[in-house]
């Protein structure tokens, strides 16, 4: 099927375009009133994510309210541990909580991986489907996974944390257990990635929302060689890797088999440019925080970040997800001046 607007994917692959493609991680969410008023009629949000036509819809809401020039799909980086057989709650407004974590070697042992694991995702491949249908070549469609060390903080710990303690502890006091369990979540998370662009993925991009917190030393033991391998199994469509707050870790990205490195809001474009060179996409930056400000203000931000990436090889987004209070005009306003400039 051909796209109508292929914007994302020709800055995605490198190529001159007439303006940076705009996009918001977590775009597809509680900044709208019909994902509020979906949302509040179920049981909750895995109720959402496992029901394909629901996710479907709400992964379409953007595209239809704001305008952006790529849907990404609904669903939950967390799928994976529960695939591979750690279950996990989504507790209201406290995040995800898993009853029982990995402790020990047995515990990585005991669980399923590979291709096996992400035969249990049937219902993220189906929301994949029906969201490619429904669109009907608009826009690109985004497909995604969690980092294999971000996975493996979330299994150890147990639910989300300021320091990830239990979690690097894990990485110092049983490293083989840790090694064990980062490859596993990798052949998972390779064939579930491999599954989502068959089901119509046009881009995957690798979350690693908690990399900043481990030192260069450990990014480069535990995280980078594991995003890595699934960059480089991923051969049919662009890569995004965007690790959150890993400022020292650009150079070792820049060197994976990715097309496209996501740029926090702590980070100045320059910086990232010089470590990782000239051939890379880059994608971000602005502040979440700044879309509260007036709406002027956003306007002017967004101008003054799209001077610091250039012209070319540039995705405008935030630095990181949009916050649910965000309010929706300011969430335009960025979008339109993008699109605008």
């Amino acid at each position: 099927m051909k796209l109508q607007n292929d914007l994302f994917l020709r800055a995605a692959r490198g190529e001159q375009t007439e303006r940076p493609p705009v996009w918001l991680m977590r775009q597809a969410g509680r900044i709208l009133p019909q994902y509020r008023a979906l949302r509040g009629s179920l049981s909750g949000f895995k109720e959402l994510v496992e029901t394909p036509h629901l996710a479907a819809e709400v992964t379409i809401q953007p595209v239809d309210e704001i305008g952006v020039d790529a849907a990404i799909i609904f669903s939950d980086i967390l799928v994976i541990p529960e695939a591979m057989g750690l279950v996990y709650e989504m507790v209201e407004k406290k995040g995800p909580l898993f009853p029982q974590t990995i402790q020990s070697v047995k515990d990585v042992e005991n669980l399923r991986s590979g291709a096996p694991a992400a035969e249990e995702l049937n219902y993220v491949y189906e929301a994949l489907k029906i969201t490619k249908r429904e669109l009907n070549g608009r826009v690109p469609l985004i497909g995604f996974s969690g980092a294999p060390w971000t996975i493996l903080a979330y299994m150890v710990e147990g639910s989300g944390s300021k320091t990830f303690s239990k979690a690097k502890k894990f990485l110092y006091t049983q490293p083989e257990a840790a090694h064990l369990l980062l490859q596993k979540i990798t052949d998972t998370t390779i064939a579930y990635l491999k599954n989502k662009v068959a089901a119509g993925a046009d881009l995957i991009q690798i979350f690693d929302s908690w990399a900043g917190i481990l030192t260069p030393e450990q990014y480069s033991t535990f995280a980078a060689p594991y995003i890595a391998q699934i960059a480089a199994a991923i051969d049919k469509v662009p890569v995004t890797v965007f690790a959150k707050n890993a400022w020292f870790a650009y150079a070792e990205i820049g060197r994976m088999d990715c097309n496209v490195i996501g740029v926090d809001w702590n980070t100045h474009p320059d910086f990232v440019r010089n470590a990782v060179g000239n051939e890379k996409v880059l994608q971000g930056n602005l502040d979440p925080c700044q879309l509260y400000a007036p709406a002027a203000e956003v306007e002017k931000a967004t101008e003054e970040m799209l001077k610091k990436f250039g012209k070319g090889k540039h995705i405008a987004n935030l630095g990181h997800g949009v916050y649910p209070d965000t309010p929706l005009d300011n969430v335009k306003v960025f979008v339109n001046t993008v699109k605008n400039g």
